[in-house]
């Protein structure tokens, strides 16, 4: 079975260490090393560990023949552009249960309008998770508000609007929420 494991982790912006401090149980880095370049067997259960440590679906984790790829013609880095040491691709967003879409159709704070944003919702016992990062959340009257989570004091939450110079929001008993997870920008 060919494996993306070490593309996925890099597309993601994680170390190997990452990874396997994330995995249940916790692992080594050495470990997911080997899984990566094919030194260990990697099963069912260790795709399943994995794909949940990175946030991803295991189906992301294979190489799928009705996946279209897409290739990675250069790696920009501070001496500038250079052609990959081996072939690699990225990894296309693919849609989950937990993810919802927002479009930015006029300039908030670092967003620009057109771009496209993926996020991903979770429950109140997860708010914590999301302090300090872009989120949405539903209001009454089918509203939604928008903006940094700064604070999370049990049924209440505060939001920093990414526009500057407006007022922060506390807004109570909110249902749930989705963190922005990635950003989608058309050049």
């Amino acid at each position: 079975m060919l494996t993306r494991i070490r593309d996925v982790r890099k597309s993601r912006g994680l170390t190997m260490a990452d990874v396997a401090a994330a995995c249940v149980p916790p692992t080594t880095a050495q470990t997911i090393g080997r899984l990566e370049t094919g030194m260990r067997t990697v099963s069912i259960d260790w795709l399943e560990r994995i794909a949940t440590a990175m946030g991803v679906a295991v189906s992301t984790l294979v190489t799928m023949p009705d996946r279209a790829d897409v290739p990675v013609a250069a790696i920009i880095g501070a001496g500038g552009a250079d052609a990959p040491e081996r072939p690699r691709t990225l990894v296309p967003p693919q849609p989950q249960g937990d993810l919802i879409g927002l479009v930015v159709e006029a300039a908030q704070g670092d967003y620009r309008a057109g771009d496209e944003l993926w996020a991903r919702r979770i429950a109140p016992g997860q708010f914590s998770q999301a302090i300090n990062r872009d989120i949405v959340c539903p209001r009454p009257a089918g509203r939604f508000a928008f903006g940094r989570l700064i604070a999370v004091e049990g049924n209440r939450i505060q939001l920093l609007p990414t526009t500057p110079g407006l007022r922060q929001q506390v807004l109570v008993d909110v249902p749930w929420l989705a963190m922005v997870s990635l950003l989608v920008r058309r050049v």
